[in-house]
């Protein structure tokens, strides 16, 4: 089996379009992968993913890139925050928040703490979507490590987690705030009306005419002079083809 074969027999069993990756970046995570299992080639690979549930676990992890942290690159949060709090002053409104691609929940508890310090928290909704199933059901349980939460400032911190042993487990209020669901960025249909669409280093993995379309997308669900906050890698540079403006480095406003 080569790898385009591979490509396809992914997509039948697991849902996923690795079509839509960039090649030579998906094959080095592929390799990678099967190397960390002592794997030498891609049927072997096939016949171990069928058989263990544990492999098929890391190879959905890995491959949907589910690396994350609670406000991952603070300075770009601190900018996200007073955006935020200007477009509630001015809309005077509830927000429709969607934090795409979410994995454990770090990113949409992260944004939910922002609107509780600008008590708008109760007012507003934040959906939380990713393609894994089973890193949905880690991110509703909302329990940490010490390295998923260290951009958290103290005064946050004491407030909206409790420590137990090693773990860190966000507060309930907080954790009733997101509605978590399964969505697929490929193939899936996308809500509108959104204030603030969140989807940071997702997009950069995707070759160009996914990435083109998932901008689109997000532009059609985007409120006018809604925001899209992208990851720290993942400038626009075409961003106006797309109806956007900038607000800020990695923040998006539609016109």
């Amino acid at each position: 089996m080569d790898l385009e074969q591979f490509k396809t027999w992914v997509h039948k069993e697991f849902g996923i379009n690795l079509f839509a990756y960039k090649e030579n970046q998906l094959h080095r995570r592929i390799l990678s992968l099967m190397s960390r299992v002592g794997v030498h080639d891609i049927d072997e690979y096939v016949k171990l993913l069928k058989t263990d549930y544990g492999q098929r676990q890391k190879f959905l992890d890995f491959i949907t890139i589910n690396v994350t942290e609670f406000f991952r690159n603070p300075e770009l949060f601190k900018e996200l925050q007073k955006e935020v709090e200007i477009y509630s002053r001015e809309k005077n409104k509830n927000l429709k928040i969607w934090s795409a691609a979410c994995s454990i929940g770090a990113e949409p508890y992260s944004l939910a703490i922002i609107l509780d310090s600008l008590n708008n928290g109760n007012k507003s909704s934040i959906i939380a979507t990713d393609i894994d199933t089973t890193i949905l059901e880690k991110a509703k349980k909302g329990e940490y490590v010490l390295s998923e939460i260290k951009n958290v400032e103290k005064n946050n911190l004491d407030k909206y987690f409790k420590k137990s042993d090693d773990k860190y487990f966000i507060d309930t209020r907080i954790k009733n705030m997101v509605t978590f669901k399964k969505h697929d960025l490929i193939l899936d249909n996308y809500e509108k009306g959104f204030d603030l669409i969140v989807c940071r280093n997702v997009v950069i993995y995707f070759n160009q005419d996914i990435k083109e379309k998932i901008y689109e997308k997000f532009s059609d669900s985007l409120k006018k002079g809604g925001l899209l906050f992208v990851g720290a890698t993942e400038s626009i540079y075409n961003y106006k083809d797309y109806g956007f403006e900038k607000a800020s480095t990695f923040i998006y406003r539609k016109l």
